[in-house]
């Protein structure tokens, strides 16, 4: 059996395999498949300081090997979720990373400042930065898509938390350029980065010949997404390893359903792998994906997570 634990700046965690953000709610209903406390982390849907309605149905729409979701980030605000999601997680022991956004950055550091006071806050081991979701009414909330914005959120959130809590900027993929982005993010004090989010799309129904969705565009997600999880993370860490960036650890994520897909986005650069849109065919699956990468690195004779993070980078073929 591997050593499976992993390092995120200054937390260790018993293993790599987290949720991803919005494919579990906040951790009740997940809980009747998988014991969370024998996962690295949980990772919370997003959260917002206000409640929030969301998008119009209909949300969702199926896609060849993927999922387009139009949600909205539906929630119940800041408050209700550290009194009711927050604390009834430290209730059970699981290891927390909470997503956090705002349609300001002053409303993302209000987010920040509240979780920080709350007592339930000993068990988060990470805050998420979602600057990059694709479902908000407006395009041009995607904070992640331009990097003054994106400085701008993180010297806010950083600055409202206690000094050594791992912050995790969410980064698109729909830039020009990713490294720039995550540049910004490091810059204003992001201790490390989730790649990917979900990619912006639209699928039309033939039938009535009218977008699917009723928000239009929604985030794209599950197995079809995954090379390019693995493309940004790979280009990222590669940035690391040139000193291009410094070096932080990385939250991969998209498209993961088995432990060869996580060990694929870990052999890129990634410390930890999320598990999302595999959980709606299959709640076990964050349990099943850890079993079989534990499983994955005893078969190629691995003894521990760390001998694989960016061992990619090592073994390409050299012209």
């Amino acid at each position: 059996m591997a050593d499976l634990t992993t390092r995120l700046g200054s937390v260790t965690l018993p293993n790599p395999i987290l949720t991803a953000s919005g494919c579990a709610a906040n951790g009740r209903e997940l809980h009747h498949f998988v014991d969370l406390t024998g996962l690295g982390a949980f990772v919370t849907k997003t959260v917002m300081a206000d409640p929030r309605a969301g998008r119009p149905t209909p949300r969702m729409a199926e896609t060849p090997s993927g999922m387009l979701n139009s949600i909205g980030l539906q929630g119940p605000g800041i408050a209700a979720f550290l009194d009711h999601d927050l604390t009834w997680l430290a209730s059970v022991g699981a290891r927390v990373i909470v997503s956090i956004a705002g349609n300001t950055a002053a409303e993302f550091a209000t987010v920040a400042r509240a979780l920080a006071a709350h007592p339930a806050f000993g068990c988060v081991v990470g805050v998420e930065i979602n600057i990059s979701c694709p479902n908000v009414a407006n395009r041009g909330l995607v904070f992640a898509c331009d990097a003054v914005s994106s400085r701008e959120v993180i010297t806010l959130v950083t600055a409202e938390l206690p000094p050594q809590t791992p912050t995790f900027a969410k980064l698109t993929p729909d830039v020009t350029d990713i490294v720039a982005i995550a540049d910004a993010a490091l810059d204003a004090g992001a201790r490390g980065l989730t790649l990917i989010n979900t990619l912006l799309g639209i699928v039309i129904d033939t039938d009535r010949m009218r977008p699917q969705l009723a928000g239009v565009t929604g985030g794209l997600s599950g197995p079809a997404i995954r090379p390019v999880a693995v493309r940004a993370i790979w280009q990222v860490y590669a940035a690391m390893l040139e000193d291009r960036l410094p070096t932080v650890p990385i939250l991969g994520v998209g498209g993961v359903r088995t432990g060869r897909d996580a060990l694929e986005l870990l052999a890129a650069g990634a410390a930890a792998v999320q598990v999302g849109t595999a959980t709606f065919n299959d709640p076990s699956a964050p349990g099943r994906v850890r079993d079989e990468l534990d499983a994955a690195l005893d078969e190629r004779g691995f003894t521990s997570v760390g001998e694989v993070v960016g061992l990619a980078h090592e073994r390409k073929v050299r012209l």
